[in-house]
């Protein structure tokens, strides 16, 4: 009888350490919609993965820099910055259920220009909206999460989209730097 039950304790032992060590191996959880959506907002503003984010692509650029505008009148850089600002905030305050800023419905204007002492504050606003956005998911249950997901994915996709015409524009006036992620 002792011998046994010394035997089924050493089966059930057995099984328990089988069982640990598998879910030990089986790595890290599964994603979820919050940790892709996460994901993919902070890889476009402040953490470096397959491409640059917004806040290393504006890094280091003096107001002067940042008003050029190429002789067939694109957009400059703080135009750019300015127009993700104005996007991610109105968006931000629909998914926080607030009223977004007035807006006309002409896009051009999301555009906006800068003087000298604004660069300072638009570097300051990209990062400032991205970090509310990214509060405002991890705060965020499922069932708010599955009905926004696909906008959020477009901000970040919209996010990419700007942030690689502002190194294309740094990249033809020769000021990126290359060792900052893109050759």
């Amino acid at each position: 009888m002792h011998s046994a039950r010394l035997l089924i304790q050493l089966c059930l032992t057995t099984l328990l350490l089988a069982a640990s060590m598998a879910a030990a191996q089986s790595g890290p959880a599964s994603p979820t919609l919050k940790s892709v959506l996460l994901e993919q907002l902070k890889t476009t503003h402040n953490q470096e993965d397959w491409f640059v984010p917004v806040k290393i692509a504006i890094e280091g650029l003096t107001p002067e820099q940042a008003a050029w505008k190429d002789p067939n009148e694109n957009h400059s850089i703080a135009q750019l910055v300015n127009h993700l600002i104005f996007w991610n905030q109105q968006q931000l305050a629909k998914f926080k259920g607030e009223k977004p800023a007035p807006f006309s419905g002409d896009n051009k204007e999301t555009f906006a220009g800068l003087d000298k002492a604004s660069w300072e504050a638009s570097v300051k606003q990209i990062d400032e909206v991205l970090v509310a956005w990214e509060k405002a998911i991890e705060a965020a249950d499922d069932a708010k999460l599955a009905k926004w997901y696909s906008i959020i994915a477009r901000i970040s996709t919209h996010n990419a989209y700007h942030t690689g015409q502002i190194i294309y524009i740094r990249k033809m006036k020769g000021n990126w730097d290359p060792a900052k992620g893109v050759k």
